[in-house]
């Protein structure tokens, strides 16, 4: 789904957080450090910058005030602090975060705070990981095993109405409207060619596929965390 960047000092907590995510869907970056920060938002803007304030080389702070200042863009940001450390959470909060967590933390409380933050932003999802398959939505293209395949235009559009509903199976009818729309003459066969030739682009088999399945009896539905 979207792009997180967690900067993370704990390599446990690092890992965890990152195996999880990746697990069901994210694209993950993550860095150490306020440098190694740096580092990576120079690299690119991420959907939500999930944020450890105490770091070894200095306050997580320093990136929400830079946000605020416009000396970095403005991510919707979620917090991490240590239990008791009040706060640091309220000056979190009012340097312009958007939730925060407190360690030890769940990490299915921390998966609920991402995705109702990501909901807020309005953020839709245009990279993602689908087992060895990286989904560039805007840019259209799929990278697997060193492979670049380019999606059509109804490919990306019927792609996105999955990410848009994921888990849930959705008819061929309701796929057909809403990605093709009521005015185009078109069949049902259509969905099921069009999702023929989007599994060979994004599925390691095609033919075994794990993540765009046949919802039998109804149409089809996308798993993102499959593997």
């Amino acid at each position: 789904m979207s792009e997180i960047l967690l900067i993370e000092d704990e390599p446990g907590i690092r890992e965890a957080v990152t195996d999880f995510l990746v697990a069901r869907g994210y694209l993950v970056r993550a860095a150490s450090t306020l440098a190694g920060a740096h580092d990576e938002l120079a690299r690119g803007r991420p959907a939500l910058l999930v944020l450890d304030l105490r770091l070894p080389d200095g306050d997580g702070l320093e990136l929400l005030r830079a946000m605020r200042e416009g000396r970095l863009p403005r991510l919707p940001t979620i917090i991490v602090t240590a239990r008791g450390e009040e706060a640091a959470r309220v000056r979190g909060l009012e340097a312009g975060a958007d939730d925060y967590v407190v360690k030890p933390f769940s990490i299915h409380e921390l998966w609920a705070r991402i995705r109702a933050v990501l909901r807020r932003s309005g953020e839709a999802p245009t990279r993602l990981l689908l087992g060895a398959a990286e989904i560039d939505l805007d840019a259209g293209l799929v990278r697997r095993a060193g492979e670049e395949l380019r999606l059509l235009p109804k490919e990306i559009e019927l792609l996105a109405f999955f990410l848009r509903h994921p888990g849930r199976a959705l008819g061929r009818e309701e796929i057909l409207r809403e990605v093709w729309g009521l005015e185009v003459e078109v069949t049902t066969r259509t969905v099921d060619t069009h999702v023929f030739t989007l599994r060979q682009k994004i599925e390691a088999e095609p033919a075994r596929p794990r993540h765009l399945l046949t919802a039998r009896g109804r149409g089809y539905r996308l798993e993102p965390g499959a593997d």
